[in-house]
């Protein structure tokens, strides 16, 4: 039997990433039927840094395009739909599942799949806190997703929500296992968020170097205050900046309120109908990681620490007042 996580690999991995949405009908019905174009995106991130902000907006704007696109929030804290859905957190994967189980039912996509104005959205969630691994609470989400038949639905746009500070293989899947066609990461201007953006760059080159095909489309700038660190960063690495969303008040407090700025029509609209387009068309690229010395360069000296030297420490340092030099055993011969 071919897993979810297989059907994903096959799709990443072929041109276009293409899937035929079949529901029924004779082998030859299913072979005449058009194959639908999926794109399958995941974005990445450090936690807070606006990837929830970012595709909800996202989301929204391109079903108002009239594309079909399905949200999957991949991080534990599940609150990739809460902006979406007005605050409102829905049932996620995992727990349902739970339920379900020791009720002895199956669980039913009504269940853990809701949607908004065209947007089709879930929350794989995780353990609670110290109870079970993150990770593994992704591969479990993406197993059942099977048995509701992922394989046959019909989407234009499949959006993955992961967290970039989470190094560990489930978080890593879409990029491991070529469940996606590209990457995008977000970021901002702060030292951090720019080294988990590097960190995926780091991961999607490992993975090409074992054969994968996923690769990264770009970067959104969240928060950008104008002081260029994370375009730099993008240029350095090689990657486009898809859209730099400023650090407005507006969008702030909006979004503190759970609304949708990226309406048609509203203030914000052109900027998310610009990433929108960036987004579909932007082809994987290859980037190039930067050391840890090359992300400290991106910032001032006196911001970072980078012109600090480093002094080692010594014995005598490490031992305080209890220090005391014992003679030596080695043997010192007179030169001759």
């Amino acid at each position: 039997m071919t897993t979810l996580l297989e059907t994903l690999s096959s799709r990443g991995s072929d041109s276009g990433g293409s899937f035929e949405a079949s529901g029924g009908g004779s082998e030859p019905e299913r072979e005449n039927r058009p194959v639908k174009e999926t794109q399958i995106i995941a974005i990445y991130g450090k936690g807070g840094i606006g990837k929830s902000f970012t595709l909800a907006n996202l989301s929204y704007m391109m079903a108002q395009q009239g594309k079909k696109v399905l949200l999957i929030g991949c991080d534990p804290k599940s609150d990739t739909t809460s902006l979406l859905f007005g605050g409102r957190a829905c049932p996620t994967i995992i727990e349902t599942s739970s339920k379900k189980k020791e009720s002895g039912e199956e669980v039913e996509i009504g269940d853990v799949c809701f949607k908004r104005d065209g947007v089709y959205a879930m929350e794989l969630g995780g353990p609670e806190v110290g109870r079970g691994c993150g990770g593994r609470g992704i591969i479990h989400g993406f197993e059942l997703l099977e048995k509701l038949g992922f394989h046959e639905w019909d989407f234009d746009y499949v959006l993955l929500d992961f967290l970039g500070d989470v190094v560990c293989g489930g978080f890593g899947l879409p990029i491991a296992r070529d469940m996606c066609q590209k990457v995008i990461v977000v970021g901002s201007n702060d030292l951090q968020s720019l080294y988990v953006a590097n960190n995926v760059c780091s991961a999607v080159e490992y993975f090409r170097k074992l054969g994968g095909n996923v690769g990264v489309a770009g970067m959104v700038i969240n928060k950008d205050d104008g002081t260029g660190e994370a375009h730099a960063f993008a240029k350095e690495v090689g990657i486009p900046v898809l859209s730099a969303i400023p650090a407005d008040e507006d969008i702030r407090r909006k979004s503190a309120n759970y609304q949708i700025v990226g309406k048609p029509g509203s203030q914000w609209a052109p900027m998310f109908e610009a990433l929108a387009e960036n987004v579909a068309s932007a082809p994987p690229i290859h980037p190039t990681p930067l050391g840890q010395d090359g992300l400290l360069d991106l910032f001032s000296a006196e911001e970072t620490g980078a012109d600090f030297v480093l002094t080692p420490a010594t014995v005598a340092d490490m031992r305080g007042a209890n220090v005391s030099e014992k003679p030596s055993l080695e043997v010192i011969y007179e030169e001759i």
